[in-house]
């Protein structure tokens, strides 16, 4: 499809081009709204996994481990939230000329980010090693909510296709 004739698509109904199939497919907004959906069901996930494993993290590695995951949680939950927000911010940054987000505030926070993760891990890996262990099983909080998530879907998938 051409610039032109993105132009004259009715507003409710966005059409991509499948590779395989060299068909057009129907993507309605409703259905994209069920894609806004997964961040906000990602964080909850985040959060009720730090819940469930911080009493095995305690089994494991005691107090100063379960502050050291307590605390990578938390930093995996911060980072992805700002990730979200500056991908967001970036988006908009690019499709809305007009934006009033500056491109090198972007930038900089991707960066700023990554730095204080890192200054975290290494203040917690100096002050203890146990605790550097429940830091970086924190860290990894996030892929567990996202193999909730995709469970998830591929719940939802099977529950529609019968």
């Amino acid at each position: 499809m051409n610039e032109h004739e993105h132009l004259d698509l009715p507003a409710e109904t966005l059409r991509a081009e499948t590779l395989d199939e060299r068909g057009i497919e129907e993507v309605t907004v409703d259905e994209l709204s069920v894609y806004e959906r997964i961040i906000p069901r990602v964080l909850r996930n985040m959060l009720v996994v730090s819940v469930l494993l911080i009493g095995p993290t305690f089994w494991f590695y005691r107090w100063a481990g379960s502050i050291g995951f307590a605390f990578g949680a938390a930093v995996s939950y911060v980072n992805l939230r700002s990730l979200t927000r500056g991908v967001e911010g970036l988006a908009d940054r690019i499709v809305n000329r007009n934006s009033r987000e500056k491109g090198g505030l972007i930038i900089l926070r991707f960066v700023v980010r990554y730095g204080l993760v890192g200054a975290a891990a290494y203040a917690i890996f100096k002050s203890s090693p146990t605790a550097f262990r429940g830091f970086l099983w924190g860290l990894c909080v996030p892929v567990a909510a996202l193999m909730a998530e995709a469970a998830w879907e591929g719940y939802m998938a099977f529950r529609r296709a019968s």
